[in-house]
């Protein structure tokens, strides 16, 4: 059966017409959407200081979500964690996992862009020893016990009902090395397969029993009657929220939505951004196994992915679940 998923980065661009108040407000009605109809996870995204207001408060959010929703499982995909405080992360996850009941999990990722470690006052070349630290901290902290940190003694309350899962984000044969080495889950930003098969190597040399999941079939998808029509509304916010993301990229950095497109028409033959009729959804799911829906890319209107959404839900969904 397919997973079918949504996507938010909320991000509001100064060519759109979209305030980031009326966008937080529809990503909370879509994700209310998503639990009514059985969707199968909300995955939020972490970026700060960027122009367009990109979410930096995903676990904020993630609270937001749990409080509008009732079943459906919320994925941090990924937290930047070196750019965080381990104690007060750990806090918030605890008391997340108590307003949600336990159906958050965390991606922690590397981060890339300097200008965020700037931000943070975090030197970057300390980034793979802070995070392999700090996810040691978050486990130590879950626990409610007592424990040594730096030279002093943390203890980190409420415990969590269960704690969040931990996955390794990234997109190198290191990244998947460091995964297998913390003893945790593997989720690579691009569908490589030579990157789980480094990490499975690498869990059978460390006695671990790990899973992978790589990236399947397009990063964005919306359903339309008329693909034509709504590729032209929709190719703005594709082509920006493509063309940022290439500009961030560093050397060694690989992500299944990283797209080098200077136009539209290249931007829609590299397969990345979909727009489908329902019927080509369909396929899409049964080939994949994964619709991944980001009803507000890129600052999309949300009356516009709204009607994505709605089409999926008469005209897709009941084909791909006959007995929802």
């Amino acid at each position: 059966m397919a997973m079918i998923g949504l996507r938010y980065d909320l991000r509001a661009p100064s060519f759109g017409r979209t305030t980031h108040a009326e966008m937080y407000k529809a990503c909370l009605d879509q994700c209310g959407w998503a639990d009514e109809h059985g969707r199968d996870f909300v995955a939020l995204s972490e970026h700060h200081g960027v122009g367009d207001g990109f979410l930096p408060a995903p676990v904020t959010m993630a609270a937001a979500i749990a409080g509008r929703t009732r079943r459906i499982p919320i994925s941090i995909a990924a937290i930047l964690l070196p750019l965080h405080d381990p104690i007060r992360l750990a806090e918030q996850l605890a008391v997340l996992d108590l307003v949600s009941g336990s159906r958050v999990s965390i991606v922690v990722g590397l981060g890339y862009r300097h200008e965020e470690f700037a931000m943070a006052g975090v030197d970057r070349k300390q980034r793979g020893r802070l995070l392999d630290e700090y996810v040691d901290v978050l486990r130590k902290a879950f626990t409610g016990e007592p424990f040594e940190w730096r030279g002093r003694t943390v203890r980190v309350t409420p415990r969590p009902r269960s704690a969040p899962m931990i996955l390794i984000g990234g997109s190198t044969e290191m990244a998947a090395r460091r995964a297998a080495r913390l003893h945790a889950g593997f989720y690579p930003a691009i569908g490589d397969p030579r990157l789980a098969e480094v990490y499975n190597e690498e869990c059978a040399r460390v006695g671990f029993q790990g899973f992978v999941s790589l990236p399947r079939g397009p990063g964005f998808v919306h359903v339309s009657a008329d693909p034509e029509r709504d590729w032209a509304r929709i190719a703005p916010h594709a082509l920006y929220d493509a063309q940022t993301y290439a500009a961030w990229q560093t050397p060694g950095q690989r992500s299944a939505v990283h797209v080098e497109a200077r136009n539209a028409d290249e931007l829609r033959r590299s397969g990345v951004y979909r727009v489908v009729t329902p019927e080509e959804c369909i396929r899409l799911a049964e080939e994949t196994g994964q619709v991944l829906l980001h009803p507000l890319m890129g600052g999309i209107p949300p009356a516009l992915g709204w009607e994505g959404l709605r089409l999926f839900e008469s005209k897709v969904l009941p084909r791909l679940r006959p007995a929802a």
